[in-house]
């Protein structure tokens, strides 16, 4: 990556390289050391993804003029290879490969950005919660089709973020839930007793909205 040298920008560990809110006009290749990325959910800062060399963040901003929709943060002494919209053109010529990276990237953030408003588009706040669900069983690479008990590491915050809801109303959805013997919750994960019972309740409410 010689050729990008003069886009490295060094960051000591702690440092804040973007805070969530912020007008973005940059995105960001680890070269070395990691990056903690955090978002507020109601009045916590929570840790979402801990980002390695060769990943990248920070790339909506040159598809969307928006603000930042997380921090980042060094979790170390890193060096990063800093993109804007002007340089981001000799980036595709000079390296098909962070290119190709970047392409793959821009294409899995659509698709996660249009799963979330199919969420949104459901009629009533059940559905949602248990669409979530199912948008994190989808993200599950080779997930057997024929097993219906799937534990996720969420909390009802981590639900009433997806779903647009209030954590108050995720927390009420998903007692309900477990009351129905449809999920089991513990501190730190819940499990999904029956994925397909919550396929068909989602099938069911989209054909009716």
């Amino acid at each position: 990556m010689g050729a990008f040298d003069r886009f490295a920008k060094k960051f000591s560990r702690g440092t804040m390289i973007f805070c969530e809110y912020e007008p973005g006009n940059a995105f960001y290749l680890i070269q070395s050391g990691r990056v903690q990325i955090t978002k507020v959910m109601g009045s916590i800062e929570k840790a979402v993804d801990i980002l390695q060399p060769g990943e990248l963040f920070g790339e909506m901003a040159i598809l969307e003029e928006a603000p930042r929709s997380a921090s980042a943060v060094a979790l170390d002494e890193c060096v990063l290879l800093e993109f804007n919209r002007e340089n981001f053109e000799i980036l595709m010529q000079g390296n098909p490969q962070i290119a190709l990276t970047l392409l793959k990237t821009f294409v899995k953030r659509i698709y996660d950005q249009r799963r979330r408003f199919m969420i949104l588009k459901l009629p009533d706040i059940q559905a949602r919660v248990a669409d979530v669900f199912l948008m994190l069983y989808e993200g599950i690479a080779n997930r057997s089709r024929d097993q219906d008990r799937w534990e996720f590491a969420v909390t009802a915050n981590d639900i009433a973020h997806w779903a647009g809801i209030t954590p108050d109303k995720a927390r009420a959805v998903i007692s309900q839930f477990a009351k129905q013997n449809r999920l089991e919750v513990f501190p730190n994960k819940i499990v999904v007793t029956n994925i397909h019972d919550l396929q068909r309740l989602v099938s069911s409410r989209r054909k009716d909205s």
